[in-house]
């Protein structure tokens, strides 16, 4: 009984002890986790502020200097054309860069309006939008395929119907779409992404919106351009 009575109170003295660095260990990695989405967010709505003031200049015909890989219109083309050639030359050459500018997706009726850069890496799509490499580019013919995160820039997406209105806007121009059709698919059916006669959008997020973890499947917008 005394070898007992010895022994037994340490062990409430270690046990609160256990849980009091616990409790502080869990608080600071909750204040951790919270400080990082703070950073994200903040970084994407800086990032998309600073390349929406860019691509604005842009289209006013603010070019950057010349640089010794700039390229050069064809010779003898009208201003308007060599203006129109050089944006198209340009596009062509971003295109296969990872987090280049593509231009701009707008959607008034559900109030979505973000930048979409190439390709579709964590960090690509932790700042905008991405255009899927393979799939035709914003304002070509084709299946143009766009991907968004469903719980940042994507998610206003929730409220899409269709006969919404959809603008793409390059430096080659400004294209709008019509929605054709919403689905949910499985994340192996990519015969969403295939090439088409038609100038088609195809905008792809996870889904469901609200779920916690990775989403098990995919939300699919089709829409086709509309006529100039």
């Amino acid at each position: 009984m005394k070898f007992r009575s010895i022994l037994q109170p340490s062990f409430p003295t270690r046990t609160n002890t256990f849980l009091r660095w616990s409790q502080r260990l869990f608080f600071l990695i909750g204040i951790l986790a919270l400080g990082y989405v703070g950073f994200v967010l903040v970084d994407a709505k800086l990032y998309q502020a600073y390349q929406n003031w860019r691509f604005q200049q842009d289209l006013e015909g603010l070019k950057p200097p010349v640089s010794s890989g700039e390229y050069l219109p064809l010779p003898g083309l009208p201003p308007t054309l060599a203006k129109a050639d050089r944006a198209n030359a340009e596009s062509l050459r971003m295109a296969g860069r990872e987090g280049s500018p593509l231009g701009r997706i707008e959607i008034g009726a559900i109030g979505l309006e973000v930048m979409i850069l190439e390709g579709t890496g964590d960090d690509t799509l932790r700042r905008a939008v991405g255009h899927i490499p393979g799939t035709s580019l914003p304002g070509q013919e084709g299946n143009v395929a766009i991907a968004g995160h469903r719980d940042t820039f994507f998610r206003p997406l929730r409220n899409i119907q269709k006969d919404d209105e959809i603008t793409l806007t390059t430096l080659n121009g400004s294209y709008r779409y019509r929605v054709d059709s919403i689905r949910v698919v499985e994340p192996e059916d990519i015969e969403v992404l295939d090439d088409s006669d038609d100038a088609v959008l195809t905008l792809v997020t996870c889904y469901p919106f609200y779920f916690v973890g990775a989403a098990p499947q995919r939300f699919i917008v089709r829409a086709h351009r509309s006529p100039a």
